[in-house]
């Protein structure tokens, strides 16, 4: 069955982009636009709307990390970065400034097909329990899923969809720790080792965002060796 869902490949191997393209089609996905600069890829962001976007780094006008920057202020579209530059510097990097996940070069093209099934699933679950869900507020900040906004000291404060995810799951379940693995599975959809890094990067944007201190942090709090754990400011301010 063909899906509804529109893809934006950006690469400037065509190579890549026909393989990725061709992958997409055989899984029903017929949405699908691509680019080969930044330029283009911007005019595009501009005039559609995608659900997932696919950037290559190494690009002839503009590096990913850059355009992945300049896509945030027009769109939260899902960003899956898919890169032959394969260290941890360039993983953090691209997590840190709004891309939701990463797969290096080589890669199985059914592995990226399986990354995007997941986020697409994920996201339309998180879109669904939206319009059941509990506005939470914590006194000087607070989450509300339904309008996906998160606003700190009663200024709104942008937020990727996948910092929201999960932040939301945080405040579904306060006080109840959690390992990397399992926010990673909770909130991305898959249990795939190796992956700590993307739930650390979310974790230290959020903190941020929140005004949690990043080296004694109040809010979302690091059990060494253990996990993570959500500790609501103000726990009798939650709100239906």
């Amino acid at each position: 069955m063909e899906t509804a869902e529109k893809i934006l490949i950006v690469d400037d191997e065509i190579g890549i982009l026909k393989l990725l393209e061709i992958t997409l089609r055989k899984e029903n996905f017929i949405n699908i636009d691509t680019a080969s600069t930044g330029k283009s890829t911007l005019l595009l962001v501009k005039e559609n709307h995608y659900d997932i976007i696919l950037l290559d780094i190494m690009l002839p006008d503009i590096s990913g990390f850059e355009l992945c920057t300049e896509i945030r202020k027009h769109t939260n579209t899902p960003i899956i970065f898919v890169s032959a530059r394969s260290t941890d510097f360039d993983k953090l990097t691209g997590l840190g400034i709004g891309g939701d996940d990463y797969i290096t070069k080589p890669f199985n093209p059914l592995e990226v097909v399986a990354r995007i099934k997941v986020i697409l699933r994920r996201q339309k679950m998180y879109e669904s329990s939206q319009q059941q869900s509990t506005k939470f507020d914590f006194g000087y900040f607070a989450l509300n899923p339904e309008s996906a906004t998160l606003t700190v000291h009663n200024q709104l404060v942008e937020c990727t969809a996948k910092e929201l995810e999960l932040l939301h799951f945080f405040c579904k379940n306060p006080n109840r720790i959690f390992t990397t693995s399992q926010l990673y599975e909770f909130v991305w959809g898959n249990d795939v080792y190796g992956e700590e890094k993307t739930v650390t990067i979310h974790i230290s944007k959020l903190r941020k965002k929140l005004g949690d201190d990043t080296r004694k942090p109040k809010i979302i709090v690091n059990l060494r060796g253990i996990g993570y754990k959500f500790i609501p400011p103000k726990e009798d301010s939650l709100c239906e």
